[in-house]
């Protein structure tokens, strides 16, 4: 063998190598174990659709705050389309996508205490309402709500507390710390027995939809991808029906 062919060898060697390397290092990465920072009612489907993945669930305006300042998220997955919008319109996410859509109830204690069948009830003197801070998402639909029925300043009258997301709204009513709140459906549904949900008057509800969006500085963009993927696609929306939430409909965000 003369020494030119040994040296090509060597180097197509070496070639392999360094291709095997690099194929191992993004496997890895598309594999890797990925942060999804998501509003606080997609507590319990989130996880349906990927037990893998580490997730840090709080109130979508909170999250967001967080990616702004360098947290170390992955993935962010909001309760409206306009946060993850302000976000990209900063570079510090890729295009968000709309994947879910939700309604508002009104959940009361289930031993009702304060009498409430209707959301007009709310305007009664001594009634104890609970809503979220309208920072966030669920907070600004229940704006939205009251404005609809025009009852905005005599219900938020009876307003006693102001909540960072929708399962704290959730948690006061469920223990009686409130006589009435505004949550999710399909918050609602995670504690059963607990609380009595009375549905809003159709003109009434807001246009509720999720949007999600791979956190631009991540350096899991592959396992990013994929996860987004994933509740996008198919087996991602039957979970999300499973779980109460509604299809997207029109033109993706």
């Amino acid at each position: 063998m003369t020494l030119t062919r040994f040296r090509l060898l060597g180097l197509l060697a070496v070639g392999l190598i360094f291709g095997l390397l690099v194929s191992g290092e993004a496997t890895a990465r598309s594999d890797a174990r990925i942060t999804v920072y998501a509003a606080s009612s997609l507590t319990d489907v989130f996880p349906a659709i990927d037990a893998q993945a580490r997730y840090s669930f709080d109130g979508s305006s909170a999250l967001a705050a967080q990616i702004v300042n360098g947290a170390p998220a992955d993935v962010f997955a909001a309760a409206n389309t306009a946060i993850p919008a302000q976000l990209y319109a900063k570079g510090l996410v890729e295009k968000p996508v709309a994947f879910a859509r939700n309604s508002l109830v009104l959940v009361v204690p289930i031993s009702n205490p304060a009498n409430i069948h209707g959301v007009r009830d709310l305007t009664k003197r001594g009634v104890k309402i609970d809503i979220a801070n309208p920072a966030v998402p669920v907070g600004g639909y229940t704006l939205q709500v009251l404005k609809n029925l025009k009852l905005k300043a005599r219900i938020m009258a009876n307003v006693v507390s102001q909540e960072t997301d929708v399962r704290s709204v959730l948690a006061k009513v469920a223990l009686g710390q409130a006589d009435a709140g505004f949550v999710y459906s399909t918050d609602a549904k995670t504690v059963p027995g607990k609380v009595k949900v009375i549905r809003l008057p159709s003109v009434a509800q807001p246009k509720v939809a999720y949007s999600i969006a791979v956190v631009t500085r991540s350096p899991n963009q592959a396992a990013a991808k994929a996860f987004v993927k994933r509740v996008t696609g198919k087996a991602g929306r039957a979970q999300l029906a499973r779980y109460g939430f509604l299809t997207v409909t029109g033109p993706k965000q």
